[in-house]
């Protein structure tokens, strides 16, 4: 197996902890760096408290690039807030190129800066895997457009003249810094919706949709809900005509028979047992012609780190679940 050294740009966020958690036990990472200017010096611990004793190493304030250009297999993750990868690529790409590291290292961008760029690989995994292989730049998806993707792919065939979704987010989606809409009195003991019809991650969505020939009216609805992980979405659509629950599991246990971490479950899929996880659980229910598809999923996991790993490990030719074969923390 071949070693990589990762720096994790961004390193002092909910994403970057995640990245630490999951990549310390990554048997192909070698050796792992992360920056976060406001936390220079102080151990990753100071930040993500349930990492002390585990993952060891301080923040850089700003990235050193020798150490990855003298690495035979260089990895960037970022985790940096939307809009700064995209505002610093100009000046990492001039100094990739003065070491002679633009060709060689791997990128995955967790934020949303590059996810419409036909430059970059879409990183959803569980759609045509094959992509990620030897992949260089990699746009990892939102956590809202993860869930409603892992909904929609299966039903591409059927294409539904028109599906309704709500779909309720922990306040961890909303990144570290306490705001008017994640602060814990504000939420604790409310429930939400929130950019109605309006969502950034739907972009993403359709054209995922549109790749397969399916252009669908997509009604989203998103919420915020009083939990700090998970997602759970629920999609409702016209079924065709004689088609009933049994048909519709079949659709997508057949859909995701080769996806590790895509399970099927009976009833409803519960937040509590993806949470800490790389797994997103699906449920179906049909009846009298309308259809029901729900999945849940962290948004901090599948939703976002974990993915990013699974991409790597896929863009190394690894097997996707190398690092990863993890439990969620039930009952949470």
């Amino acid at each position: 197996m071949s070693k990589v050294d990762v720096l994790i740009l961004g390193a002092s966020g909910y994403g970057g902890g995640e990245l630490l958690r999951w990549l310390s036990i990554h048997p192909a990472v070698k050796s792992l760096r992360g920056t976060a200017r406001s936390h220079a010096g102080k151990p990753f611990h100071a930040q993500h408290p349930h990492l002390q004793g585990l993952v060891e190493g301080t923040f850089e304030a700003a990235p050193d690039w020798t150490p990855l250009a003298d690495s035979a297999f260089p990895v960037v993750f970022s985790a940096l807030p939307h809009g700064e990868l995209a505002r610093l690529w100009p000046e990492f790409q001039t100094e990739w190129t003065r070491l002679g590291l633009a060709d060689k290292v791997t990128v995955i961008d967790l934020s949303a800066d590059f996810r419409l760029d036909p430059a970059w690989v879409y990183g959803l995994v569980d759609w045509k895997p094959g992509r990620m292989k030897g992949a260089r730049r990699i746009a990892n998806p939102g956590c809202f457009a993860t869930a409603l993707q892992l909904a929609l792919l299966p039903l591409a065939p059927w294409k539904p003249a028109f599906v309704a979704v709500t779909a309720a987010t922990g306040s961890s989606g909303s990144g570290a810094a306490p705001s008017d809409t994640t602060h814990h009195p504000t939420r604790a003991t409310d429930f939400r919706a929130y950019k109605i019809l309006s969502h950034q991650h739907e972009a993403e969505v359709l054209r995922t949709l549109a790749a397969e020939s399916w252009e669908v009216p997509l009604s989203f609805v998103p919420q915020s809900a009083p939990m700090v992980r998970g997602i759970f979405a629920t999609l409702q659509f016209p079924l065709p005509a004689g088609i009933e629950g049994g048909a519709l599991r079949a659709l997508y246990e057949d859909f995701y028979k080769d996806r590790f971490f895509v399970r099927i479950v009976e009833g409803s899929p519960r937040v509590a047992a993806t949470t800490g996880s790389a797994f997103a659980d699906i449920a179906v229910a049909a009846r009298h012609g309308h259809g029901a598809v729900m999945v849940a999923l962290d948004n901090l996991g599948k939703g976002m780190a974990a993915q990013a790993v699974q991409n790597l490990n896929l863009a190394l030719g690894l097997p996707e679940w190398t690092g990863l074969k993890v439990a969620g923390g039930y009952p949470g």
